[in-house]
C-alpha cells in the first residue's frame, strides 16, 4: 500500500510515521509513506498558497491552483491498473470508522490525502480533484497532517505482515463491535490492586467468557450505541424449551380384569400338617 500525503509540513508528518510499527513497516518495504510540498506546484512568483476569502472573513483560504497541479502530478505518476483514491482530510467529511479502515486497505493500491490549512481550501479544488472527505471527529485542528497520520496508522495496521498476527486487531476495542476488556500483567499484585482471579487459573474457556462480560458491561456503560448495534447484529440465543418427559399413554381400561382373568388372587398353597 502507498500513501501519498500533501501538504505545506511535511516535516510534521513524517516525523510522526517515521518510528514505531509504521516506521518499521516503511523499512521492510510493506508500506510507503510519501509527501509532496504543495507550495513546490504554486505558479505565484512569492510562492504563496493562500489568499483571503471572497465575501470576507477572517483567516486565509489555500488556493486551488497549487492543490489541483500538486494532485495532478501525483496521480500522473500512477501504475497501470492502480487502484487509488484522492481524500481531503476535513471536519466536513464522514467519520473515520474501523470499518471504513477496513474498506480503504482492502480497496485500494494507493491513497493520496489532501491536508488543508490555514481556513481550509477553495471548494473549486475539492470538486476538481477529490474523491471523498473523511474526518476524525467532531473538533477542529489546525490542520489536516495528524487526521493524515492518524488515517495512515489506522489503514496500515490492518495490513498483511504490519503486525504480528490477525489477532492485534481483530480483537481490539471497536474492531470487534465492542470496547476492549480491561488487561492486566505483572505483578500479580500492584498498590494492594490485585489481577482478576480468573485470569490466573489458565481456564481459557472461563478467561474468554470473562473477558466477554467486561467488554459487553464497558460497551454498555461507556458507549450505548455500540453497544446497541452489537446486540442488534448478534441477538441472544432464545432459551431453550424444556423437554417434558413423554409417558406411553396408559389406555383407560389398562389393568382391569378380562373375562378370561380371575377377579381374586390365586389361594396360597396348603402346607402339610404333622396329621398327614
Amino acid at each position: 500500500m502507498k500513501f501519498e500525503i500533501l501538504t505545506l509540513f511535511p516535516d510534521m508528518v513524517q516525523t510522526v510515521l517515521a518510528t514505531s510499527i509504521i516506521g518499521r513497516a516503511q523499512t521492510a518495504g510493506l508500506i510507503e509513506v510519501r509527501c509532496r510540498q504543495i507550495r513546490d506546484y504554486t505558479t505565484d512568483k512569492h510562492r504563496r498558497t493562500e489568499d483571503t476569502l471572497y465575501g470576507g472573513g477572517t483567516g486565509l483560504l489555500m488556493t486551488p491552483q497549487p492543490i489541483c497541479d500538486c494532485v495532478e502530478a501525483a496521480l500522473s505518476e500512477s501504475a497501470e491498473g492502480e487502484r487509488h483514491r484522492v481524500i481531503y482530510m476535513s471536519p466536513k467529511g464522514a467519520l473515520l470508522t474501523q470499518e471504513k479502515c477496513a474498506e480503504l486497505a482492502a480497496s485500494y493500491d494507493r491513497l493520496i490525502l489532501l491536508c488543508g490549512h490555514y481556513e481550509g481550501v477553495d471548494q473549486r479544488a475539492l470538486d476538481e480533484c477529490v474523491d471523498e472527505e473523511i474526518s476524525i471527529g467532531d473538533y477542529v485542528l489546525t490542520g489536516g497532517e495528524i487526521p493524515a497520520c492518524i488515517l495512515v496508522d489506522a489503514v496500515s495496521r490492518l495490513l498483511d505482515g504490519v503486525l504480528a498476527c490477525e489477532e492485534s486487531y481483530t480483537d481490539e476495542s471497536i474492531a470487534s463491535g465492542l470496547l476492549e476488556c480491561p488487561h492486566y500483567t505483572h505483578p500479580a499484585v500492584y498498590r494492594n490492586r490485585e489481577v482478576p482471579a480468573v485470569l490466573l487459573t489458565g481456564h481459557h474457556a472461563n478467561i474468554e467468557k470473562w473477558r466477554l462480560e467486561q467488554s459487553l458491561e464497558l460497551t454498555r456503560l461507556r458507549r450505548p450505541d455500540l453497544y446497541d448495534a452489537y446486540l442488534k447484529a448478534h441477538p441472544p440465543a432464545p432459551p431453550k424449551k424444556r423437554r417434558s418427559r413423554s409417558h406411553p399413554k396408559v389406555p383407560a381400561d389398562a389393568g382391569a380384569p378380562t373375562e378370561q382373568q380371575e377377579t381374586t388372587a390365586p389361594a396360597a398353597p396348603q402346607t402339610p400338617t404333622e396329621a398327614e
